[in-house]
C-alpha cells in the first residue's frame, strides 16, 4: 500500500495546470455508449476512477485509442455485453451511469450496485424512479439491478433531489427517446452541463442547460463528436486552499474561470482573495486569512448545496483553510452525513475545532498544526489531509493514498514541481 512522506512548512510558487473535471469524465465515458460512431475525448483526467471506467468499457467491447496527451477515442460501434464486469462496477460511483446507455443500444442492461466515497448513503432511488417514469422495468436483487426497455418514453419528471448522477441518467434517456421529456429539479453542476453540451453535439435537442428546467426533445440517433472536459473546479478550489494556507504565490492555468460559481466569494468569507487573470487564477502569498463576520457580527456559516450552491466536495478543504484563519466559523455539511467525520484527525494535528454533530463542525483559528501519521478516507478529505500536512510543522505520513489519485492527477508530481516535499513511498 502506497503512501506520502509530507514535509510540511514549505512556500510554494509556480504555476498549474488543473486536470479534467471527474465528475464531467465520468458521464462523457457512459455516453460514448449511445453512439455506434467513434468520439473522441479530450482532457481526460489519468486517475483511478476514469482508468477503471476506460477499463469497463473495454471489457464491454470499446475500443479504446490514444490520440496524445489527455486524449481519447472510443469506438462502441460492436458492444459485446449487456453486463459490466462486476468488480470494476462495484468499486466506483460512476458504473452506474452505464445503465441508460447499455439499455438504449442492447434494451437490457445489469448493473450493479456502485462504489465510491464513504461520506454516507447515496440514494439510488431518484434514478431509478425517474427511468420507471420512462417505462424501465426493473428487478433488483442483492447486488444488482437489471433493468429492460424496448425504448424510452418521453414524459414530464419531478426529481425528489437535484441529484447528479440521476439527471445525467435521465437526461442521456430523454435524448433518444420517443416524445419530449421535461425534468424540473435537475442538477446543473458545471460537470451537468457539460454533459448536455456534449450530447447536442452528438444530435441530441436539450434545452434549458445551466437551469434547474431541462427540456429534451428525444430523436432516433446520436452520432459521432469531440469533446473536451472543463477543468476540475474542484481541483481549483483545492488549490486555491493549498495556496492560502502554505502563503504561496501560485498561478492556477486555465481554470475555466466561469464555472467558478460561489468557490471565489466564499474563500473571501476566509480571507482568501484570488485575482482573475482571463482564464487563469493568480493566488498571492500574501493573504489576510481573516474571517468575515456577518453583518450583524455572528459568527459566519459555510453551507453546501446543490449548484450553484456552494459545492460539498469543497467543504473539507474550506475545514483546514479555516484551521489557518484568524476568527470563527461555522462548517455546515446538509449533503452528506458522514463527510466531517474525518475532522478528528485535524484535531489530533492541533486544529481547534468542535465537531458538533454529523453535519455541523465550528472551526476557530488560526491554529498551529504538527505533522503526524494520517489515513485517507475518501478522496475529498485525502486532499484535504495533505495540504493540512503541507501547512504543518514537521514530518506527516499519509497512508491509503490511492483515495487521492482517485481524484487528483499526480497531484504529488505536480506540487513538488511547485517546491512540494512530498514521497511517495
Amino acid at each position: 500500500m502506497e503512501k506520502f512522506i509530507v514535509t510540511g512548512g514549505k512556500k510554494l510558487q509556480g504555476s498549474i495546470t488543473p486536470a479534467g473535471n471527474k465528475n464531467e469524465a465520468l458521464p462523457v465515458l457512459a455516453a460514448v455508449l449511445l453512439s455506434e460512431e467513434p468520439i473522441t475525448i479530450h482532457n481526460l483526467p489519468n486517475i483511478g476512477d476514469i482508468n477503471q471506467m476506460k477499463s469497463i468499457l473495454e471489457g464491454l467491447g470499446v475500443t479504446i485509442t490514444y490520440k496524445g496527451k489527455s486524449s481519447y477515442q472510443f469506438d462502441a460501434s460492436n458492444l459485446l455485453s449487456h453486463q459490466p464486469d462486476q468488480a470494476l462496477s462495484e468499486a466506483i460511483r460512476g458504473s452506474f451511469l452505464l445503465v441508460v446507455p447499455l439499455l438504449s443500444r442492447l434494451q437490457k442492461a445489469k448493473i450493479f450496485l456502485p462504489g465510491g466515497d464513504s461520506i454516507g448513503r447515496r440514494r439510488l432511488d431518484t434514478h431509478l424512479i425517474a427511468l420507471q417514469q420512462m417505462g424501465v422495468k426493473l428487478e433488483q436483487d442483492n447486488v444488482s439491478f437489471t433493468a429492460i426497455c424496448e425504448r424510452f418514453q418521453g414524459t414530464d419528471i419531478l426529481l425528489d433531489e437535484a441529484s447528479v448522477m440521476a439527471t445525467e441518467n435521465i437526461v442521456m434517456a430523454a435524448a433518444m427517446a420517443q416524445g419530449t421529456t421535461t425534468l424540473y429539479n435537475a442538477a446543473c453542476e458545471p460537470h451537468v452541463q457539460g454533459l448536455c453540451r456534449m450530447l447536442n453535439s452528438m444530435g441530441a435537442k436539450i434545452s434549458g442547460i445551466g437551469s434547474n428546467l431541462l427540456t429534451i426533445e428525444g430523436v432516433e440517433s446520436l452520432h459521432g463528436t469531440e469533446h473536451r472536459i472543463q477543468a476540475d473546479h474542484t481541483e481549483v478550489g483545492s488549490l486555491i486552499g493549498l495556496a492560502a494556507v502554505t502563503h504561496s504565490e501560485i498561478t492556477i492555468k486555465n481554470a475555466d474561470v466561469h464555472n467558478m460559481g460561489p468557490i471565489l466569494p466564499s474563500f473571501r468569507r476566509l480571507g482568501v482573495h484570488v485575482e482573475i487573470q482571463g482564464n487563469d487564477l493568480f493566488i498571492s502569498s500574501k493573504q489576510d486569512l481573516i474571517i468575515q463576520s456577518d453583518v450583524d457580527k455572528a459568527i459566519p456559516k459555510i453551507d453546501d448545496a446543490p449548484w450553484p450552491g456552494f459545492p460539498a466536495d469543497l467543504t473539507s478543504i474550506m475545514t483546514v483553510v479555516a484551521t489557518q484563519s484568524t476568527g470563527t466559523v461555522l462548517i455546515f455539511e446538509k449533503l452528506f452525513e458522514s463527510r466531517l467525520f474525518w475532522v478528528d484527525k485535524l484535531i489530533r494535528m492541533g486544529a481547534k475545532i468542535v465537531l458538533c454533530d454529523p453535519h455541523r463542525a465550528v472551526i476557530s483559528g488560526p491554529a498551529k498544526l504538527r505533522g503526524t501519521t494520517l489515513f485517507s478516507p475518501d478522496i475529498r478529505a485525502g486532499m484535504s489531509l495533505l495540504i493540512a500536512a503541507l501547512c504543518a510543522e514537521g514530518t506527516s505520513e499519509i497512508q491509503n493514498i490511492h483515495q487521492i489519485d482517485r481524484g487528483y492527477e499526480r497531484i504529488d508530481e505536480r506540487l513538488n514541481q511547485l517546491g512540494a516535499d512530498i514521497q511517495r513511498v
